[in-house]
Parts: C-alpha cells; structure tokens; sequence
C-alpha cells in the first residue's frame, strides 16, 4: 500500500531524541516502520454480500499525525508497584524493558500494530515485583489531538499479583475525526495473577484500534475485562498465550454500540503448554444503525494435554437497522481436550416485553430493565467495583429515555 508521508524516520528519531531512548528501542522503532509496507491490515471476517472492518480503508494520511500527539494521563497506585511513564521507566528499568519489550505482541504483528510501535510518543510500564500483592493501579488517559498512540507493558515478577484499571477518553482540545491506537503487553511471571481491566468512551468521531496480549508462565493467570462503548468504529483484539503449564486465563467483554457505531472485537485464547484453562465470555448491544461483529478462536497446541477451553458470546439487538455477526472457533491439535463454544444473536424477547407492559410497566422501561438484566453475568464476573459501577454508568447512559 501506498506509505503516508507523514510516517517519516525523521519524526522517529523526533519523538526518541525526546523521551531519551536507548539506541535498541530507536533501532526497533525504525525496523517497524521499515516494515510497514510488508505488513497486512489485521484479519476482517467475511460472510456472503460482507466484509466487515476492512481498516485498510481508512483515511491514515488525514487521521493522523505522529508528530502532534497530545495527552494527560493520570497513573495511580494502591501499594508497591512501579508505575511509571515510559520515559521514566526507561531510566530505571532499561534491561527490565528491552527484555520484555515485544514478548506478548510482535512488532510486526500487522500495520496497525508495526505503526503503533514506530509512532508511540509515551506510555506506561508497571513492574510488580516478586510476591508483591497489589490491591489498584489506575491509569486514565485522555486524548487531546488528531491521533495517539499509546503503549502499556506490564510485567508482574514470580508469585505476584496486581489488579489494573485503565480508561481511555476523549478530551475537547482538538475537533474533527481523531485516531487512537493502543498496545497492552502482559507478562505474568511464574505463579503470578494479573487483573487486567480497561473501558473506553472515546468519543464518536474516533477511530480506535486497540491489541492486548498476555503471555502466562507456569500456574500464572491472566484475567482480562475489556469494555467497549465509545469510538465511532472500534478494533479490539484480546488474546492471552498460555505458555506455562498450569496457567490459566478468563476473558471477559462488554460493548454497547448505537447511533452509527461499528465495534469488531477479536477474543483469543492460545493453549500452548499442558493443563491449562480458558473461559472466554462476551455479552453485547447493538441499537439504531449500530453494527458488531465477533470473532473468538480458541487453539489448542499439539503439547496443550489435559486442555480446558469454555467460549460464549451473546449479542442483542434492540433495533430492526441493528447489525451484528459473531464467528466462534475452535481449533484443536491435542484429542485429550474438554472444549466448548457458543454464540448467539437475537433481540428482546416481545413475549416477556408484552408480559411486563400487560403489569403496567412502560415500553421504554420494560426494555432497559431487560438490557440491564442482560448484562447482569457481566457485572457478576468484575470484581472490581470502581470499574463495574464505571461501566454500568455508561451502559445507562446509552439506554432509551
């Protein structure tokens, strides 16, 4: 494809010079971009007369600009964490970093990906060191220009734990359609637990692309709550590799869409070592012209003995213009698996509606307690109450009045 001018070595070395990296990140950073013209979008789902969040056909040159990227993040902890811009964390934890820098999510993975790592102005590194237990991290960012990209690693040392929650807005400084990009690495240490939780309420004139990936060491687990409700289109890839025998993984998502939103969201769980455990769940709304599509894979490895896999995806529609697809998989190499998957897409159920009118309860009314009944296993599975009240606020805020 056809390179964006504004995708230079120049502003590379702009934007490292700036936040003083070592020469291997700058080095990487450069490979990335080099790349870029190799590299594919990420996978669309096709169905007969669809293909649906072909990204390729955004407008990058107009929707970005890697050499304007403005920001405030807000990073918080309750207990002994190192959380800490990248920047900072450079300074301190150099070998920490360029160890595990690109573990979890390749470079190279795909454009979006390749740009993010060329392109990323700051972000954050949490260190959990070894058989420390932290109780909250909170990082909240809001974007404040044309594009953002944003990088978070994560690494949690042996026998550690950590519950983080992030939020992405959208602030007023800047008018007009913005791009934000965001790249999440989990690296959870032998026998360690990583609570991972993020919601995002950007606005509906931006286009969000987002990969999070996890790589568990032996008994570690890696537990993920991904809420989708802003952006005007959203790309959302969730995965945990689970390298370590004995690890585990539970995946748990929530979007809402209306107006003209399209949310894509991509859950993956990859069984590569023996006995290990996978719970992938998603609930989500469509209304008005809203369209969603879901793609959840679970791969279990030739050496994956003894492998537990559970997925299931329910979608509703609240509309007749309303969209939605979903596309679960399983792929098995190991025959001594206990797998399953579901998914389903429907709308309201107009007997019950009908039941409850018939008590006096109005149209508009009966429907959003059904909606918020829906989400009622969501809510159940976050144990965090900061981020379940969170997004139980912004669903509301989405409902029919």
């Amino acid at each position: 494809m056809k390179m964006n001018p504004k995708l230079t070595e120049e502003t590379i070395h702009q934007i490292s010079e700036n936040l003083n990296e070592p020469k291997w990140l700058l080095e990487t950073r450069l490979d990335a971009m080099e790349s870029l013209e190799g590299l594919k979008f990420p996978d669309v789902i096709k169905t007969p007369g669809r293909v649906w969040t072909d990204l390729a056909d955004l407008d990058f040159e107009n929707l970005i600009d890697p050499s304007l990227q403005e920001h405030e993040t807000i990073r918080s902890d309750i207990g002994n964490a190192e959380v800490l811009s990248f920047s900072d964390a450079l300074e301190k934890y150099e070998s920490l970093i360029k160890e595990n820098f690109g573990k979890a999510v390749d470079p190279k993975e795909n454009y979006l990906v390749g740009m993010s790592t060329a392109f990323f102005t700051d972000g954050t590194v949490i260190h959990i060191p070894k058989n420390v237990s932290v109780d909250e991290i909170s990082i909240r960012t809001k974007m404040n220009s044309k594009s953002l990209f944003d990088y978070i690693l994560v690494v949690a040392e042996e026998s550690s734990s950590a519950t983080i929650v992030t939020r992405q807005d959208t602030g007023g400084s800047y008018k007009g359609e913005k791009y934000y990009s965001g790249v999440v690495e989990l690296i959870s240490g032998e026998n360690s637990h990583i609570k991972y939780g993020s919601l995002q309420t950007l606005s509906n004139d931006t286009y969000k692309y987002s990969m999070k990936s996890g790589l568990t060491d032996r008994y570690a687990k890696i537990s993920w709550i991904e809420g989708d409700v802003g952006a005007r289109l959203t790309k959302t890839t969730v995965e945990t590799k689970l390298d370590g025998e004995g690890s585990e993984t539970k995946i748990v998502c929530a979007f809402f869409g209306n107006e003209n939103q399209h949310i894509d969201l991509d859950v993956k769980a990859w069984h590569n070592a023996e006995n290990t455990i996978a719970d992938l769940i998603t609930r989500g709304v469509v209304d008005d012209n809203a369209r969603s599509v879901y793609s959840g894979t679970q791969y279990v490895g030739k050496e994956a003995w003894n492998t537990s896999s559970y997925q299931r995806e329910n979608t509703l529609m609240l509309s007749d213009e309303a969209e939605a697809d979903a596309s679960p998989k399983l792929i098995i190499n190991n025959h001594d698996t206990s797998a399953s998957h579901s998914a389903t897409v429907g709308q309201l159920d107009k007997e019950i509606l009908l039941y409850m009118k018939t008590r006096g309860i109005p149209e508009k009314l009966a429907s959003n307690m059904l909606v918020k009944g829906f989400f009622g296993p969501i809510y159940e599975e976050i144990t965090v109450d900061e981020f379940r009240k969170d997004l139980e606020t912004e669903i509301g805020l989405r409902l029919r009045t």
